[in-house]
């Protein structure tokens, strides 16, 4: 990852610095898993302006993100790392063997190419998901589910 900094030709790209990683995926995203989302622009179901300042941006498209990760001892590769703009996180496309592809929020070492696992007798290595109680302590986690089953809800 490189830092790219902008020419400061208007008050707004002066101090813009932005975060260049040739490791994403630069094509559209699986059209599958992905959802329109419509802009409220603050206003509420009557019309109204209910939060100022808001509007305007580019369109964005909501990709699916599985917060459940519920298909437990089936094997998956990592096939690409993409870009989300609804979050800061970068997310994983995964490709299971039985051929479904699901998102998931990538953590900070995946690659591509890497196999990822659920279940409670996966083992403890990055991408993997198992219940809290089989985590030794120590160890960095994230998308922590409050209530088995409900998807994660902590850290995402």
């Amino acid at each position: 990852m490189s830092l790219i900094k902008s020419k400061p030709t208007s008050p707004g790209r002066r101090f813009r610095i932005k975060i260049s990683n040739p490791e994403l995926y630069k094509g559209k995203p699986c059209s599958s898993l992905v959802q329109k989302s419509k802009k409220t622009g603050g206003r509420n179901n009557q019309g109204r302006i209910t939060t100022r300042h808001i509007g305007g941006g580019h369109k964005k498209r909501y990709r699916v993100i599985d917060f459940k990760r519920d298909k437990d001892n089936i094997a998956a590769k990592v096939e690409r790392l993409e870009y989300d703009p609804n979050r800061n996180a970068n997310i994983a496309l995964l490709l299971y063997i039985d051929g479904e592809r699901r998102y998931i929020i990538a953590p900070k070492n995946l690659k591509q190419g890497d196999s990822v696992m659920s279940g409670k007798d996966s083992s403890i290595v990055i991408g993997n998901s198992l219940p809290i109680k089989n985590i030794p302590i120590g160890t960095q986690v994230h998308c922590i589910e409050m209530k088995p089953g409900k998807g994660a809800q902590i850290a995402r």
